[in-house]
């Protein structure tokens, strides 16, 4: 049964879920520092990401580039400073990259060398290279389903391997969505969770140019971010137990 968020303030339900993440990684022999909050900020508005920022949130997530471009100006100033990154954790369309590139700091959607590429490209036209590359995560369909995007595990290695290679991006791991706990057992989810950590641990044992970096493993939501925590999470993206229930669109 998925976890109901905790009542209270945007502050409360931040510390009842950094208390999940500090409880799942002290039973998987792990430091709680070892796994970073990811927090979603689908359908929120400026002033619900402005409040979880106050309460020390200085790493949030969003799926869909008009809600990215929407909500840029009310965290440019966290940005600016360097406290706050901003992830692209929605599908990505060519059309929409330098929208993107405008206030992301990384993507963790990268699905195709063709996306890459172009990417790759624009990152090269504007001098985002070296220091400054965008940090990406190739993005692995580690459940087979139609509906969720991703390369295939069998793929995934060797897309890793030619973004790594690519001038103006920087190769920072894997993401995935996991199979639902609704309709899948506990080993099914996990299983779908050390299948990425296994690719990544065979492209960091690559050796591969560019791979040396490709240590995250961002997976892990709201109902089973104790289940990717125990298979390696370095990152979980939560929305709802932080939030509550989304406002419809």
């Amino acid at each position: 049964m998925q976890p109901q968020p905790a009542p209270g303030t945007v502050a409360d339900r931040l510390a009842t879920v950094r208390g999940r993440i500090a409880a799942a990684a002290d039973a998987a022999g792990r430091g709680p520092e070892e796994v970073r909050l990811l927090v979603a900020t689908k359908t929120q508005t400026a002033d619900a990401v402005l409040e979880a920022l106050a309460a020390g949130v200085d790493l949030i997530g969003e799926n869909r580039v008009q809600e990215l471009v929407a909500k840029a100006p009310a965290v440019a100033g966290r940005l600016a400073d360097g406290t706050l990154q901003v992830h692209m954790i929605g599908h990505l369309q060519r059309n929409k990259i330098n929208q993107v590139l405008a206030t992301a700091t990384g993507l963790e959607t990268l699905d195709s060398l063709d996306l890459a590429r172009a990417i790759s490209d624009r990152c090269v036209r504007d001098g985002r290279t070296g220091d400054t590359a965008l940090d990406v995560m190739v993005q692995v369909n580690v459940t087979g389903e139609d509906s969720k995007s991703g390369v295939g595990p069998e793929d995934a290695g060797a897309l890793a391997t030619a973004v790594a290679a690519l001038p103006g991006l920087r190769l920072t791991g894997f993401m995935t969505i996991g199979a639902r706990l609704e309709g899948s057992s506990e080993q099914t989810v996990r299983a779908g969770f050390a299948r990425l950590r296994a690719i990544r641990d065979e492209v960091l044992a690559s050796g591969a140019p560019g791979t040396g970096s490709a240590t995250e493993l961002s997976m892990g939501m709201t109902g089973d971010l104790e289940l990717a925590i125990a298979e390696g999470a370095t990152i979980v993206r939560v929305g709802t137990a932080v939030f509550g229930p989304r406002p419809a669109p």
